[in-house]
């Protein structure tokens, strides 16, 4: 291929961190006018490369090429002079400015300290028309959905000259339908000759969406191909460097007896009602997931459910018996295991040992303590143990849980959880920030958890993830259940509309 027609050219490119080589010579070609595809398990080196591209980072060694020559980048302003720009995952806006004030924060035209909103208006216009993005430019961002908000990241950098623009994990906030449509503007962009680097760890998306990608592991590239010489089993392989087992669900086939029931639950916080008359069961051996988009009620819901939230109205059952004092500790004591959405407030304790974290909710029973004294060899065998049943990587049971990579930081949550037999397990989030091969193991184990009888709430925003592993589906929009379908009826349309608040009144 011409190599006049690559727009970045990364030779040699290294980064490192002190020890730590975060970038490995990378050599990586994109080419002008298409929507390149970056894949990588967490830490495989996404986020350095995509910061070295817009002048966040400099790199060590080696050279970046943009449009065929030798270039430096000292800061995202002088990237961004040139035509570089990126769209962050989490949204850099005002919500109480408008649309047009957010496109112009930080830019100077003139003399003036003032810009003309109508100009500028004009030409928010004129860009959301030429490329699809039909955004109004005299709204405040507040009153925009999360799918608007992104469209005005992009007119931020289309603005600002913008030829080439990354893309970091751009549906990780967006319902089915608003992805969609995000797909209909990359490929308008595309058409209008615009570079688009798509950042992701959704391998379906990246298959629907991307004309080549690369696959970065532990800092080098281990691949590039057109998307359509390849397939996402092979894209999974390469980011992990093994092949992934595919889910095999089947069916439970003992006498299920119900094990938690909610009835018309409702939570508020003063005045505004955070969840408004909730009512679901879950059985023995089965998967009911919550699906939605992230701050729907998910996290007041789980709270709820395990006592660290208040109820102002409902009752909740275990066992078919009704909770009249709800506490985390009595929930544990129950038989209710807890996954909790973020594992470093939450989840673990991170100076402590790998060891301490897993006995936490046991360090007071007889076989961790005596005369209030922590039996240390007994703790050290329980958790090298459990290092080697749950595929823990680290090099003792005895590091720190601040020193594992996200992944292993949640798959000791889930070992202490499981350690403990439970009869119902809230995972909320369960494989949020993990690479394919570390979410993998998780479903697997959640699965052959579900055999033996356990009840499972998953609570994710990853709707793949629910639509895989449920057998039962419910939305959560607003606060409210919408809907509960199950597996067989269940489409990715039917859930993204609801998840969207498409048809209900």
């Amino acid at each position: 291929m011409n190599c006049s027609n690559w727009i970045i050219q990364t030779k040699g490119l290294v980064k490192r961190f002190g020890s730590f080589v975060a970038s490995d010579h990378l050599d990586i070609n994109i080419r002008q006018g298409e929507i390149h595809g970056i894949l990588g398990e967490n830490g495989a080196g996404k986020s350095t490369l995509m910061n070295m591209l817009s002048g966040l980072l400099t790199p060590d060694e080696g050279e970046l090429w943009y449009k065929g020559k030798p270039i430096q980048f000292r800061s995202p302003r002088k990237a961004m002079e040139v035509g570089i720009g990126m769209v962050h995952q989490h949204f850099m806006l005002i919500p109480a400015l408008t649309v047009a004030e957010n496109v112009m924060l930080g830019r100077k035209e003139g003399r003036s300290p003032w810009f003309h909103f109508r100009k500028v208006c004009r030409d928010i216009e004129r860009i959301s028309e030429t490329f699809g993005l039909d955004v109004d430019p005299s709204k405040k961002v507040s009153a925009l959905s999360i799918g608007q908000q992104q469209r005005v990241e992009i007119i931020k950098t289309l603005y600002r000259g913008a030829e080439f623009i990354i893309m970091d994990e751009p549906t990780a906030v967006l319902t089915p339908p608003e992805v969609e449509d995000l797909f209909l503007v990359l490929r308008h962009l595309r058409e209008q000759g615009k570079t688009i680097v798509f950042i992701s760890h959704k391998l379906q998306e990246a298959k629907a969406i991307c004309d080549r990608v690369t696959v970065l592991r532990a800092g080098k590239m281990v691949g590039s191909a057109r998307m359509s010489d390849t397939n996402p089993a092979e894209l999974a392989r390469l980011m992990v460097g093994r092949d992934i087992a595919p889910l095999t669900i089947r069916p439970y086939s003992r006498k299920r007896g119900r094990l938690l029931e909610v009835r018309n639950l409702s939570v508020r916080d003063k005045s505004i009602h955070l969840l408004s008359d909730i009512n679901f069961y879950l059985e023995e051996g089965e998967i009911v997931g919550i699906a939605g988009v992230d701050g729907n009620g998910q996290r007041e819901l789980s709270e709820a459910l395990m006592g660290l939230r208040s109820l102002a109205s409902g009752e909740i059952q275990l066992y078919g018996k009704t909770i009249r004092q709800l506490h985390p500790r009595y929930m544990t004591e129950q038989g209710v295991g807890y996954i909790p959405e973020d594992r470093h407030r939450e989840g673990l304790m991170l100076p402590m040992s790998i060891g301490e974290n897993l006995i936490a909710k046991q360090y007071k029973t007889a076989l961790f303590s005596r005369y209030g004294t922590l039996i240390r060899r007994t703790i050290l065998e329980a958790a090298t143990k459990a290092v080697i049943e749950f595929d823990i990587r680290t090099p003792s049971a005895e590091n720190s849980a601040g020193q594992l990579s996200g992944g292993n930081q949640q798959k000791v949550i889930l070992a202490r959880e499981l350690m403990l037999d439970p009869q119902i397990l809230i995972a909320m989030q369960p494989t949020r920030g993990m690479d394919v091969g570390a979410a993998g193991y998780v479903h697997q184990r959640m699965l052959s958890e579900r055999e033996r009888g356990l009840g499972i709430l998953l609570i994710s925003t990853e709707l793949e993830e629910v639509m895989a592993l449920s057998d039962r589906i419910a939305v959560l929009y607003k606060g409210r259940i919408v809907e509960i379908v199950s597996r067989e009826e269940a489409t990715r349309k039917r859930i993204g509309q609801c998840m969207a608040g498409i048809g209900i009144s």
